[in-house]
């Protein structure tokens, strides 16, 4: 290792010991009306990483009273989003953050390094896996390479007799027959997504309800705009994406890192899950879940859960922060909430109307948030409650021997949840 590689190293380590402690339990930064404290910037961001371990043989993380868990697939390469197809054949999407080559300064090169510690510095596989559970008893029979040479791909969707990959760059198109175990080809490009440093690199996609559109999740470039609002051009939004013709437009904006994408069955309307902003301190700000409206702003970069300021960014812009919406749901501070599925479907006792939620886990809030999957409870297509736990058990002594991302409700109704950690999906059923 080279000596500047060393520093940083240590400097890396260095800032990991740093920071401030949450002062609010969890619960006050969930639900309709958050508790938001007054900011608490520090010098040195609060990084508390927890170490990846992974499961040891026979280890499982631990369902709610009433529920059961078994692996339905080990030994995969980085596994977080999922897609259920019609004939129950299960869709992983095993991918990891596009390769750079320099950029990002001392800063990001900091960053990286603390990302690889948090499990998140593995080459991306680049393809879709299938798996087939023919008989099923809840584990697969058949695993099949459905898609590689892709470029970090998230996001899948099918629609008629075509199937839709969110690259982190654009949305490519295949054609898909029923039962297709393996799909060939490079694909054809749909539309070009908001690409370059890539900060966020994660893009979703999902079908509206009528077929002839795709909402896409691009997230920002940085925290809070420090690389320069031309590095956002069309970035922390959701577009909405033509089928027939590939041309888009802004659906929503002001939404730092959209990721979850669901429509809420009640009421039809289109739901996200969304990353806040960091370095304001443990207890803020919440990430959320919220409905999004056609054309609506939701305060980014310049405040946060509707006209809440945030100082750092120059200059202020009072007519931006008139307009922002304020989102439903807080899903507490730092917790990384990135999966959204509705319960539509979902064969789990007392888990029959909400939303189940899978949260990634922090690395910069002290005691650390998040790393479990949650349900929030709905009634009359709004949330009613505080969440409660599904599988917990990812976070233990410190160290992550999991982190759930993508969660789906498959065609038996078992809950399934996307672990990049562990390198598994996990199967949650009802207890016998």
């Amino acid at each position: 290792m080279t000596a500047p590689h060393l520093w940083l190293a240590a400097a890396a380590l260095a800032i990991a010991a740093c920071g401030e402690q949450a002062k609010l339990p969890i619960e006050a930064g969930q639900g309709p009306a958050p508790t938001l404290p007054a900011p608490n910037e520090t010098l040195i961001p609060t990084v508390k990483i927890a170490e990846p371990v992974g499961w040891a043989a026979g280890e499982a993380p631990t369902p709610a009273q009433g529920l059961a868990v078994s692996m339905f697939a080990g030994g995969l390469d980085h596994p977080r989003w999922l897609h259920v197809l019609p004939n129950g054949d299960v869709l992983v999407a095993e991918s990891n953050k596009p390769q750079r080559s320099g950029g990002g300064g001392l800063t990001g090169l900091v960053a990286g390094r603390i990302m690889k510690s948090a499990g998140a510095g593995v080459p991306s596989a680049d393809r879709i896996t299938l798996l087939r559970d023919r008989d099923g008893d809840g584990v697969p029979e058949t695993r099949s390479v459905f898609l590689e040479k892709l470029h970090s791909p998230f996001g899948m969707a099918l629609v008629g007799a075509t199937f839709y990959v969110a690259n982190a760059d654009a949305i490519l198109a295949f054609p898909y027959a029923e039962g297709a175990l393996r799909l060939e080809g490079e694909g054809r490009k749909l539309a070009d997504l908001p690409a370059g440093r890539n900060h966020h690199w994660t893009k979703n996609i999902h079908p509206s309800r009528d077929g002839t559109k795709l909402y896409a999740t691009v997230g920002s470039n940085s925290n809070i705009g420090e690389n320069g609002l031309d590095e956002e051009e069309g970035r922390a939004a959701i577009w909405e994406v033509d089928i027939a013709s590939g041309e888009k437009r802004l659906f929503a904006t002001g939404l730092r890192n959209p990721n979850g994408l669901a429509f809420e069955p009640a009421t039809g309307a289109l739901w996200t899950t969304v990353n806040e902003r960091d370095m304001l301190g443990s207890d803020l700000v919440p990430d959320y879940m919220t409905s999004v409206v056609d054309g609506g702003f939701y305060g980014w970069p310049w405040s946060y859960f509707g006209d809440r300021v945030d100082e750092r960014v120059k200059p202020l812009r009072p007519d931006m922060v008139a307009k922002a919406l304020a989102p439903d749901y807080a899903l507490g501070p730092h917790t990384a909430s990135l999966g959204l599925a509705f319960a539509e479907g979902a064969r789990l006792p007392g888990f029959a109307s909400g939303a189940f939620v899978g949260q990634h886990g922090s690395w910069n809030r002290d005691p650390p948030s998040g790393y479990r999957v949650v349900f929030v409870p709905f009634t009359d297509g709004k949330p009613s409650g505080l969440p409660v736990d599904v599988l917990t058990g990812f976070l233990e002594n410190g160290k992550a021997r999991g982190r759930p991302v993508g969660v789906a409700v498959a065609a038996d109704g078992a809950l399934l949840v996307a672990d990049d950690v562990g390198n598994a999906i996990w199967r949650v059923t009802a207890a016998n």
